[in-house]
């Protein structure tokens, strides 16, 4: 239980980190884009997708064989 929790936060560290980035170097010149006008919101959508993705390739828990 403990690991999840654990994988999640670094998801969401890089996560943010990227999100910020892209804030950074592409951004939005006009203002009008919803996610990467500001980099607070640009910052939050790249944690909640850091999540996610670490969510997605996670492995699941092992099936235990009972050897019949």
């Amino acid at each position: 239980m403990k690991r999840t929790w654990v994988l999640n936060v670094i998801g969401a560290i890089i996560g943010a980190g990227a999100g910020w980035l892209y804030w950074n170097s592409v951004g939005c010149a006009s203002g009008t884009c919803a996610i990467t006008s500001s980099p607070v919101n640009s910052t939050l959508y790249g944690a909640v997708m850091g999540v996610l993705l670490v969510g997605a390739v996670r492995p699941g828990p092992s099936k235990a064989t009972s050897g019949k």
